[in-house]
């Protein structure tokens, strides 16, 4: 009976292994089969890739005007700034005018403290009236005999002395009040009630009011030989930027900053301008104007040579260029308005190779038009 019940147990374990054998392979054999089917897809998508023609960025050509101009920075400042300042040092006593306002020729600014230049002023009439009685006894004296020519002389002296000295007084009275010397605004002013001004101390900044605004602005001297007077300039400013102002050249200086290695450019503004006094402000000096011109990508062309698409291959081109900006240049030759052309050509394309063309804009991301 056990024994029997052994032998069944021993046959029911059996019996699956002989009911069928399956076809098992080692692991690292099944490793290697699936590192080589993905090393023939790979090598596929590879040789798949290498066949197809290469690609390449483009952008239309456009027509339109072309601007060549010099670049410079400068400060909006007055045409005519008069700096008001004392010619004898002292302390502020009353401020008579401040920013913003407009002044007339003689008009009070300031008063400086003159209570010791008064004092001396007292004392010299004084003296000057007392050489004055001195002088017209010594002259009735003179006529009787009474006296000596010597003393006389000696009277003459003084008076004139004492005279001279009370005159020298007033006026250095009258440098105390600070006084506008021509019609205009009051740009700046630096000083406060109580603030000692030592002499020739600008206190006041006058523009004049008859004369527009100017920019002075510093062009490098490789481009200083394109600027001549009359031409236009186009101003922006950070304080709008929105906005692009006119100008126009009126002055440049002769002499140039040898350490700077620029020359000082004077542009007038129109009177009615928005721009301050002081602003920063960024110019461009338009020296060659030309309109309709065929334009092109200014990176496009190297060398005087273009690369253009023509049915689908690359055609290499001469061009000549015009009027050339930053981002784009004025081009001539064998080119036409419909010919798309490579924007930053490889130094390795060959004339006649068939390429893919991607245009600037899905390239970038950005509108072709700018």
């Amino acid at each position: 009976m056990y024994f029997e019940r052994f032998g069944k147990q021993i046959f029911a374990r059996a019996a699956p292994a002989s009911a069928g054998r399956s076809l098992n392979f080692p692991r690292w054999l099944t490793l290697r089969l699936a590192a080589l089917l993905v090393l023939v897809a790979v090598g596929l998508l590879v040789g798949a890739w290498l066949l197809l023609p290469p690609k390449v960025i483009v952008a239309p050509l456009a027509r339109g005007p072309a601007v060549q101009a010099v670049y410079a920075t400068g400060t909006v400042e007055a045409s005519v700034t008069i700096r008001i300042a004392p010619q004898i040092g002292g302390r502020i006593l009353e401020l008579k005018a401040d920013e913003g306002d407009q002044v007339k020729t003689d008009d009070v600014l300031a008063r400086l403290d003159d209570r010791d230049l008064r004092e001396t002023v007292a004392e010299l009439e004084a003296r000057t009236k007392y050489a004055e009685q001195q002088f017209q006894r010594a002259s009735r004296l003179i006529q009787t005999g009474a006296t000596t020519r010597e003393k006389f002389d000696q009277a003459q002296a003084d008076v004139l002395a004492a005279r001279h000295a009370l005159r020298r007084a007033h006026e250095q009275l009258a440098f105390m009040s600070l006084r506008a010397p021509a019609t205009g605004t009051v740009i700046r002013r630096d000083g406060e009630v109580g603030d000692y001004i030592p002499v020739n101390q600008p206190v006041f900044y006058v523009a004049k009011g008859d004369l527009p605004l100017r920019i002075s602005a510093d062009v490098d001297e490789e481009d200083i030989p394109l600027v001549k007077r009359g031409q236009i300039a186009l101003v922006r400013s950070d304080a709008f930027p929105s906005e692009v102002f006119r100008g126009e050249v009126k002055d440049i200086t002769p002499k140039g900053d040898p350490v700077a290695r620029s020359y000082r450019v004077r542009i007038e503004l129109a009177n009615d301008t928005a721009l301050l006094v002081g602003m920063t402000a960024e110019v461009n000096i338009v020296t060659k104007e030309k309109q309709d011109v065929l334009l092109a990508p200014t990176s496009a062309v190297k060398s005087g040579k273009a690369w253009l698409i023509r049915d689908g291959r690359l055609v290499p081109v001469d061009v000549q260029l015009g009027i050339k900006a930053r981002q784009r240049t004025e081009v001539s030759g064998d080119i036409k308005d419909d010919d798309l052309i490579v924007v930053d050509p490889a130094h390795n394309l060959h004339a006649g190779k068939r390429v893919r063309v991607q245009m600037q804009a899905q390239a970038n991301g950005s509108d072709p038009a700018r």
